[in-house]
């Protein structure tokens, strides 16, 4: 036997436990698919275990969000978004397919989700109602959803809102969205829009502030908790936020005096 062909098993052996080992350190990234009793966090987020996963394809309403209806009374939109993808789901487990990073949320992951015994994702059904937008990038199939959603005037389509990136952006120019927008009213319905008082939805008491100085860290804004020196004086917020987790997801950094309460 030559010496070539002597070690030629030990090298095989040792590309396979070269791979194996690579493999297991691989799996150590977040999982390609879970399968698990779901909380919905917001129009858009939906967690499974200790993972959250936002919606690929999705963006619905902030939870502080505001639109107006087809009897221009204002509503909370953001919340019955949240309410409406929890309606989708009821107690059924959910099977979240991981699609990729989403660069936008902190180190959550774009996932195509659906409910037991579904065939529809959560994704195109919450799109479809009219509670959402589609969102780039998109792996789901969302965009014929998004279509009918606009032309049937159904969800938050039925009324006039801002599309939830230029709410999040605090961009008060952004374009009008909605059957019942009306030119003539412009100022007024912007007004109801961005209210100088954001009402503070239930449970989710972190102040958010938009900031100029918090681009140097690569963010947009600046939460702040409850029990911290900056929390009174921060008046008139431009974002509530549930958990510190939702403020890092949208941007926004800790206060530099505020530590966690204990």
């Amino acid at each position: 036997m030559s010496i070539r062909n002597f070690f030629a098993p030990a090298r095989a052996f040792a590309l396979v436990s070269f791979f194996a080992l690579s493999g297991f350190l691989g799996s150590s990234g977040p999982v390609s698919a879970l399968t698990a009793a779901a909380t919905v966090r917001d129009g858009n987020s939906i967690q499974l275990g200790d993972v959250t996963y936002r919606l690929d394809g999705v963006d619905a309403p902030e939870l502080d969000q505001v639109c107006i209806d087809d009897h221009a009374d204002s509503w909370t939109c953001g919340i019955e978004a949240r309410d409406q993808l929890a309606k989708l789901i009821g107690k059924r487990t959910v099977r979240c397919d991981d699609v990729g990073p989403e660069k936008s949320f902190g180190k959550r992951h774009r996932a195509i989700c659906t409910a037991e015994s579904d065939k529809a994702s959560l994704n195109e059904q919450l799109i479809k109602l009219g509670f959402a937008l589609a969102r780039e990038p998109i792996k789901a199939n969302v965009k014929p959803a998004a279509t009918e959603a606009k032309t049937a005037a159904v969800g938050i389509w039925k009324g006039c809102f801002v599309a939830p990136q230029d709410f999040r952006a605090g961009k008060k120019d952004g374009a009008l969205l909605g059957a019942a927008c009306r030119p003539d009213r412009d100022k007024e319905i912007r007004a109801v829009l961005f209210p100088e008082e954001l009402t503070m939805p239930p449970s989710c008491s972190i102040k958010g502030k938009l900031a100029v100085r918090a681009r140097v860290t690569g963010n947009i804004g600046i939460y702040h908790l409850r029990g911290c020196p900056s929390y009174p004086a921060t008046t008139k917020p431009d974002r509530w936020f549930c958990s510190e987790d939702d403020a890092q997801a949208a941007g926004f950094r800790r206060a530099y005096n505020c530590r966690r309460p204990k």
